[in-house]
């Protein structure tokens, strides 16, 4: 029996993994349940049926029940909120199932010089995906790194046709349900931006080896090229059911988590480069990565700030990422090594405001 901690339990990953923990009442049992309270129902109500140890509203609540007793902490909280939650469960020596990327991204080195080996699980579909196949080989033989991206509810759009698009539209996400700032996030490809920071940090692979291919079916979630040539991927149907499954029960699998493809089906499967034109995000991300410090945290600040203004109808679909690029061109990382708490929370906030200045601008 496991004993688990779920922080947004009341998200989209909270409650896909509080149907596992139904499904599997043998194997886990919630102690702790967090959200960020815009949901307050649907939170009584799952503290009312698993009766936790610990439960509340907020990041505070969050940081507190990520260092209660437990054995896995399952962070789906959306945003940089989610951080300090991170570190605390890190802190505390709990094992972290790790569904809020931004937490990683901008705490970067803090985050990282915390963690014990194997202490962070990756849940984002994409990562659960490369580290179940980089256990066909060991790290040395490791060539490259390849992330799938379903391209979006725009893929083959131009630049210019993007400039029309209405915050109905992108969150028409082709095989995900999911909150505002993560649907929109992967219209733009910020999302995938994201995850090549986190990719990067999770499996310490240079950003060079780090590829996105786009694959509209997204039924290959990502795949490692070893140095002879071969290419280990992991297939399964465009869900979370098994990553999070396998966050809370890592390494172990979770019997009939999900099902499975069905083969005697005829399907295509298709594979695109990305247009980086019409979709800057990915390289932008990788500049901010590569520069590391405080740029990735500003890459996701100014973005949270310029989705938000999208989906009010005070910024153009094109403009989010522009902004946000412009936020980081005005961006001086901190020359000292050693990233503090400080220095991200100082970044975080400088980037929402310079974000908030230039969008006001027009």
């Amino acid at each position: 029996m496991r004993d688990v901690v779920i922080l947004g339990s009341t998200g989209s990953i909270g409650t896909q993994a509080l149907d596992l923990v139904r499904a599997n009442a043998d194997r886990f049992r919630v102690v702790g349940l967090t959200a960020g309270g815009s949901q307050p129902d649907l939170l009584e109500a799952q503290v009312a049926e698993f009766a936790p140890a610990v439960h509340g509203v907020g990041e505070e609540a969050s940081v507190e029940a990520a260092a209660h007793p437990c054995d896995v902490v399952l962070n789906g909280i959306t945003g940089a909120v989610g951080l300090r939650p991170t570190l605390a469960a890190l802190e505390a020596g709990r094992t972290l199932a790790l569904a809020n990327k931004e937490s990683l991204i901008i705490g970067g080195p803090l985050v990282k010089d915390l963690a014990a080996p194997g202490q962070i699980v990756p849940v984002d579909s994409e990562h659960s995906a490369i580290a179940q196949s980089l256990r066909a080989g060991s790290a040395d033989e490791v060539r490259r790194l390849v992330l799938t991206a379903s391209g979006g509810p725009f893929r083959g759009r131009s630049r210019a046709e993007l400039d029309a698009v209405t915050p109905a539209e992108a969150l028409a996400h082709p095989n995900f349900a999911m909150g505002n700032v993560i649907t929109t996030n992967s219209a733009t490809l910020v999302n995938k931006g994201l995850e090549v920071i986190e990719a990067h940090l999770l499996f310490d692979v240079p950003f060079e080896r780090i590829d996105v291919v786009v694959h509209p079916q997204q039924l290959i979630h990502s795949m490692v090229e070893f140095v002879d040539g071969a290419v280990v991927a992991q297939l399964g149907l465009p869900t979370m059911l098994v990553p999070i499954a396998l966050g809370l029960g890592w390494p172990d699998r979770v019997p009939d988590a999900e099902t499975p493809i069905d083969w005697t089906r005829a399907a295509d499967w298709r594979f695109e480069p990305v247009d980086a034109v019409a979709f800057p995000a990915i390289d932008l991300a990788r500049d901010a990565g590569t520069r590391g410090g405080t740029a990735p945290a500003v890459y996701n600040a100014a973005n949270e700030v310029c989705v938000a203004a999208f989906h009010a109808g005070r910024l153009r679909f094109p403009g989010i990422v522009d902004v946000v690029g412009s936020v980081l061109a005005v961006h001086d990382v901190p020359s000292n090594s050693a990233l503090t708490l400080d220095d991200v929370l100082a970044a975080d906030a400088w980037a929402r405001e310079e974000a908030a200045r230039l969008v006001a601008a027009g």
